[in-house]
């Protein structure tokens, strides 16, 4: 479904897009998905590129959060090599991610006082955010 958003009434798999997956790890750092094209019938089909996917994850203050990147390979030995970078450039934008959340939350707090208008901020609805 790749990003898109599809009702109950379409949901049906697309038979020219469909791909077999193996998973290949190394049981310590992560994961790559190898995802086969294949045909209708089961078949490989030589048509479409493999694609690879790689898997992990990072602790944060509120536990395992998983990391999916794509790897840029023609082979399941240049996905395991690019791995390690694919993986690093994944994990530095999802930690960039997180801050800016942070951050947007942050800014988001309400705290009571100084309402526009001469209210005092007492009561429901008072309050400002800071910028």
């Amino acid at each position: 479904m790749a990003n898109e958003e599809r009702s109950v009434e379409e949901l049906t798999m697309d038979q020219s897009n469909l791909f077999r997956e193996e998973t290949v790890t190394d049981r310590q750092v992560g994961t790559i998905r190898v995802s086969n094209p294949i045909s209708a019938n089961g078949d490989n089909d030589p048509e479409r590129q493999t694609i690879y996917a790689g898997e992990t994850q990072i602790m944060t203050p509120m536990g395992a959060l998983p990391i999916a990147f794509q790897i840029d390979a023609s082979s399941l030995a240049e996905a395991v090599e690019k791995y390690g970078d694919a993986g690093k450039v994944a994990v530095e934008k999802a930690i960039k991610e997180l801050q800016e959340m942070r951050r947007e939350q942050a800014s988001s707090i309400v705290l009571p006082g100084n309402m526009p208008g001469g209210s005092s901020g007492a009561g429901p609805g008072g309050g400002f955010k800071l910028p």
